[in-house]
């Protein structure tokens, strides 16, 4: 990534973790040990992809008041931090590690855990809809903006995802399924942080082309992880090494070798960056969806 880009994208990093402090400073003292787990998460670490997503397809789209809009783009990170306290509870993929700091139930205990996922998802809609009541968009498109984070949620999106995960661990499961599967656990989220963006914007027509573009980059994007969860080392991904095959996961790693898995991942990048064609001032979206084919993290 080019000085320019790098110095955009470290700004965009900058302000939304400014913001997420932000959001869990209130820690009333009866409360505080739950407000303390979802600070605790939110500021692991991480790329904060989804609310950078958010922000460039809105400037994208010819958006100018990026700074009034980076307490939304935090909508999407605090669905996304949920998602990964439940992941790694022991009822679920029981891993001890998250981003090279231990997982939010092995630091504050299962039952906090639990409750500070549920609260950084019921906190991504206050945020929707305080940024309504503040005049910061419009009520009909906060409207927008809860439908389809809501829908890339659900049993066809996020949690729907988890459970086709869930039900075929020690199965051999088709690529088609395998498709499915991760189009809607990690998919689905990334596909509704462009897409809200172009929300945010107006540009309604231009939704189909972001969406395009996350279908394509959401897939390849699990498809390095799949690859670094082989070749990666702890230091590099902050989490064990090798989880999914000891937890008899299908990835496509397991399903279709590593290199077919390095070739399929570099064609998907190619049709992402095609779909941002129809985007004026793309240049940073090339860089940075090149580099997540590259990325050892």
């Amino acid at each position: 990534m080019n000085d320019n880009n790098k110095r955009l994208l470290d700004a965009y990093i900058e302000k939304i973790n400014d913001q997420l402090i932000k959001l869990t400073e209130n820690k009333p003292q009866l409360q505080r040990a739950v407000v303390d787990a979802m600070e605790y998460s939110l500021t692991a670490g991480g790329k904060r992809l989804r609310p950078v997503l958010m922000l460039e397809f809105y400037r994208m789209c010819g958006g100018e008041r990026l700074d009034d809009i980076v307490k939304l783009a935090c909508s999407v990170e605090l669905i996304h931090t949920y998602s990964l306290i439940h992941d790694d509870l022991p009822c679920m993929d029981n891993d001890d590690y998250r981003r090279g700091k231990s997982s939010c139930h092995k630091a504050f205990g299962e039952d906090i855990a639990l409750l500070a996922g549920d609260a950084l998802n019921t906190l991504a809609f206050e945020v929707i809809a305080e940024s309504a009541i503040e005049g910061v968009i419009p009520p009909e498109r906060a409207v927008m903006l809860t439908s389809v984070l809501a829908k890339a949620i659900g049993t066809d999106g996020m949690i729907g995802g988890q459970v086709i995960d869930l039900e075929t661990e020690d199965e051999e499961i088709s690529i088609e399924t395998l498709n499915t599967l991760q189009s809607c656990k990690t998919g689905a989220l990334i596909e509704a942080a462009c897409v809200m963006g172009v929300v945010i914007s107006g540009r309604m027509e231009l939704i189909p082309a972001a969406a395009d573009y996350a279908a394509a980059m959401g897939r390849a994007f699990q498809i390095v992880d799949d690859i670094l969860d082989v070749t990666g080392t702890f230091e590099e991904l902050g989490k064990p090494i090798g989880s999914d095959e000891q937890q008899h996961k299908n990835t496509y790693v397991t399903l279709l070798g590593l290199e077919r898995s390095k070739q399929i991942a570099a064609q998907l990048t190619v049709q992402s960056l095609a779909a941002l064609r129809g985007f004026e001032n793309n240049e940073f979206m090339y860089e940075l969806t090149q580099d997540l084919l590259e990325r050892r993290s």
